[in-house]
């Protein structure tokens, strides 16, 4: 009974205090009699009765004295309690007073010992009515227990303030002084001013604690969502239901006591900021906003319907769910918009965190339904539309405009990185990484999803558009920072399709000279299909390069773009192969490969001319062994991917020649026979037309004769890339270079580990690194073995046949301890064979795939041909 009439007595504070704090609504009633003064002077303006006017006035005055003055409460502790004739005397009955001061002091012990605790759940609710009820308990008896009452401002010491409401805090040591003087005068002035300074500095101890509070609760609430976590995916068993519930209820309250920890202190650092009028500092705004966040928990999909089944049975047994819902509403936040800059100044300064955008939104999201009970407008959507009108103003102003702005200014600077506009040294001047924002999911707020990245690509299209149409000689530089940005930032960008381009580009054939080391590091090449495919995406599709793309490329920049291409390849190959050499110098490579060739010219008649399998795995073990990188990558690793790069660079050039082939087969396809042209200037002379006639006759005749000479044979560019380099290889001076066949066993065999560990993650969640083709190493592999004029040296290894024996030498293994093990039926047995059959079909296929491509490529170098044949070949057609 006590503790409900101590809940009436809270209500009745909180009435007052809020009225008390509504300035708008104190305005608005002195307004309000001023006009009722205006009317009382003159009624009949007005079309009032004068006789009404008075009794109306009366009632205000009693309104006023009820509601408007904050006397709520002291109004119903002053009620006369005691008969007036001659009844029951309430005051005057000791046994009830005793009972009455009892059950206080009862109520203040349950109290007290959880107030401040981590236990704490509605103690500080619970201490304001037991404030209320001491304070009644006087009025009615005028009698005070100094030591219960020093007792209560013993407590405001631990508690000094209290919020009543989303942004109304309540000091319960001045209610009781100022509703209880003559006990106040009890106390010491020692007491009063100690009371008074721990009031003035607990605001300062608790901004000074906010940092290290947050640290706190985000580890608490990390391991509880760990924990959540664990027990939400744990399988219920049937024979311990019992302890399952009970540790989920455990949990659930946790939870709950973390979530009303979290609410107090940011709703009473926040109010007593207000209520104080002093400024709060930055560090202060971060870390309540930080708090913020951590009251939005969310679950998985998967967990929801485990949850929603928890909760029901929960239901029965508390009221856990309405405990939660109203310790993690921040409705509060409407009251304390002007933090909500200084947030999103600092989610844009640290954007590693970007994803906690989402808590703040659904912290904000928490004001629309007090906001739908406003009745001091015409609806309760003008104050909605203002509060929304007002949040995504803020959001453009202090993150999306910034963002797009910064975007665009990166894309710039990168593009212009020639002029050297500004210090681009991230180790000077920082580095924020943006593209973190776009991996955010779309943020729901009212009516509406706030996409990032939808936002930043419109702004950056419609910039470069504009921009473009005002000046069209820089197409290419918008292009380039369109590419650049889908690249860098995952941003998919609306091409402005130029009248000098054509609506299937692609990556253009200017783009990819220009930058050809970057383009054989990012693409992995299919020699069958003669593909180019991009290696990782930050979007959902990957892009391609083929034979058509490479030809609308030529038609647009014309044939003349072929040879340059090939230049700028020959100059990428130079520095790589200056790389190539480094390695084989290398004094721990070269005198593993000597050993290498030795150990093989010794045991190859013994060994059916067989270079051995486990001696390409031993090498491979030995150079892991002399370091790897951060990445876990070793030195044959780094060495494949060279050799790969150079292989990418060869398939370009032969997709630049079929390219140029399919662009002149492609202009000449309006010829009827191209075996039969006929010479139209010849034809002009005979009809004896005028001389401009023959003179654009003359010119059909050179572009036909030029579309047909091109349609027909292409310049053979791989013959000149291996002529140019091949002396070179085989100069005495790189003698070390002859080793270069005996390393080809183990890089194919690192080659298809790669591969089949490439391959395996098409088939994961996490599709970094994976891949299904990558021809480019049997491509600078065939490419290599020509230039060293080592073919026979690498046909006389036997490698690919040695490979084939080794694996089906133990698939025929295998298969014969399956047919041992059938009969034993050890299940785990026959699938751990089955597993290991399947691994060694994998690792046989993919060295069949691997000597297949080898096979195909080394048919564009002349593979049948030495040297001496084909410089003897040579002599006799110059002869």
């Amino acid at each position: 009974m006590y503790e409900h009439l101590g809940e009436l007595l809270t209500v009745l504070l909180t009435l007052d205090e809020i009225i008390d704090n509504h300035i708008t609504l104190k305005d608005h009633w002195t307004m309000y009699k001023r006009l009722l003064k205006s009317v009382h002077h003159n009624p009949s303006k007005f079309g009032i009765q004068e006789e009404k006017l008075k009794p109306f006035e009366k009632f205000l005055l009693k309104l006023e004295g009820q509601l408007l003055d904050g006397l709520i409460f002291q109004a119903c502790i002053e009620q006369q309690f005691d008969s007036l004739n001659g009844g029951v005397s309430v005051s005057k009955n000791s046994t009830f007073a005793e009972e009455f001061a009892h059950s206080i002091r009862s109520i203040f012990a349950n109290v007290e010992a959880k107030l401040g605790e981590p236990s704490e759940i509605d103690q500080r609710d619970k201490f304001v009515g037991i404030c209320g009820l001491f304070v009644l308990h006087f009025q009615i008896f005028r009698t005070v227990d100094k030591k219960f009452y020093k007792s209560l401002l013993d407590i405001c010491k631990k508690v000094p303030a209290i919020t009543l409401t989303a942004n109304i805090i309540w000091f319960p040591d001045n209610f009781l002084i100022q509703k209880i003087p003559a006990a106040a005068k009890l106390l010491d002035r020692k007491s009063l001013q100690a009371i008074k300074i721990h009031r003035d500095t607990f605001l300062q101890q608790k901004a000074q604690s906010l940092t290290k509070d947050v640290q706190s609760y985000y580890v608490f609430v990390s391991s509880w969502m760990m924990k959540m976590e664990s027990i939400l995916s744990k399988e219920q068993r049937m024979d311990k239901f019992a302890e399952d519930l009970t540790n989920r209820c455990n949990i659930f309250i946790q939870g709950f006591l973390y979530a009303y920890s979290i609410s107090t202190i940011i709703k009473t650092t926040m109010n007593l900021y207000m209520s104080m009028q002093k400024p709060m500092t930055k560090t202060s705004v971060k870390a309540l906003c930080r708090l913020v966040e951590l009251l939005k928990k969310t679950f998985k999909d998967e967990e929801l319907f485990p949850l929603q089944v928890v909760m029901k049975k929960l239901d029965l047994i508390s009221e856990l769910r309405e405990r939660v819902q109203t310790q993690c509403d921040c409705c509060f936040l409407y009251w304390h918009r002007a933090v909500f800059p200084i947030y999103l100044d600092d989610v844009y300064e640290n954007a590693v965190d970007a994803a906690r955008l989402h808590y703040m939104f659904s912290a904000l999201r928490d004001c629309v339904p007090a906001m739908m009970h406003a009745r001091h407008l015409e609806s309760y959507e003008i104050l909605l539309d203002c509060y929304d009108k007002e949040i995504m103003e803020i959001l453009n102003e202090h993150l999306l405009d910034k963002l797009c702005k910064e975007i665009e200014k990166d894309l710039r600077l990168s593009v212009h990185t020639h002029l050297k506009l500004d210090d681009r040294n991230p180790f000077k001047v920082g580095m924020k990484d943006l593209a973190l924002f776009f991996s955010l999911n779309p943020i729901r707020f009212f009516n509406r999803f706030i996409d990032i990245r939808a936002y930043v690509t419109h702004y950056l299209d419609k910039t470069f558009y504009n921009l473009t149409t005002v000046a069209l000689h820089d197409w290419a530089t918008y292009s380039e920072m369109r590419n650049l940005a889908t690249q860098r930032y995952g941003l998919v960008m609306t091409e402005a399709h130029l009248p000098s381009q054509t609506l299937e580009q692609g990556l253009d054939v200017l783009e990819i000279m220009r930058n050809i080391h970057i383009f054989v590091s990012r693409y992995l090449y299919n020699l069958n299909n003669q593909i180019f495919i991009e290696r990782t995406s930050n979007n959902k599709h990957l892009n391609t390069i083929n034979i058509r793309h490479i030809a609308n490329s030529i038609r647009t920049h014309g044939t003349g773009i072929m040879n340059t291409t090939v230049n700028f390849t020959y100059q990428f190959l130079k520095k790589k192969f200056y790389i190539f050499s480094q390695f084989m110098y290398d004094e721990h490579i070269k005198s593993r490969l000597i050993k290498d060739i030795r150990f093989f010219r010794e045991i190859k008649d013994q060994n059916d001319h067989k270079y051995p399998f486990d001696r390409a795995e031993k090498f491979n073990r030995g150079i892991r062994k002399l370091g790897i990188t951060p990445e876990g990558q070793s030195y044959l690793d780094q060495f494949r991917q060279l050799i790969s790069q150079i292989g990418n660079a060869m398939g370009y050039v032969r997709m630049i020649r079929s390219g140029g082939l399919h662009c002149s087969s492609n202009a000449i396809r309006f010829v009827p026979d191209l075996e039969d042209i006929v010479n139209f200037e010849e034809l002009v002379k005979e009809e004896g037309l005028a001389e401009e006639t023959l003179k654009a006759a003359r010119h059909l005749d050179l572009v036909l004769s030029d579309h047909t000479r091109n349609s027909a044979e292409g310049t053979e560019y791989f013959k000149m890339l291996v002529d140019v380099f091949a002396p070179e290889f085989r100069r005495p001076k790189n003698i070390h270079l002859r080793n270069f066949y005996i390393i080809v066993p183990p890089l194919t065999l690192n080659f298809v580990e790669h591969s089949i560990s490439c391959k395996e993650k098409l088939n994961k969640k996490n599709k970094i690194g994976a891949a299904f083709t990558d021809d480019g190493f049997a491509m600078g592999v065939a490419y290599i073995l020509k230039l060293l004029d080592q073919y026979q040296e690498f046909d006389s290894l036997h490698w690919f046949q040695s490979v084939r024996e080794k694996y089906l030498k133990e698939i025929r293994a295998v298969a014969k301890q399956q047919n041992v093990q059938s009969a034993s039926q050890d299940e785990k047995l026959l699938q751990t064979m089955n597993l290991t059959q399947k691994r060694l079909d994998v690792y046989l296929q993919e060295f069949e795939l691997l000597y297949f491509s080898l096979s195909s490529a080394r048919i564009f170098f002349r593979a049948d041909k030495t040297a001496a044949e084909e410089n003897q070949e040579k002599k006799e057609k110059e002869g």
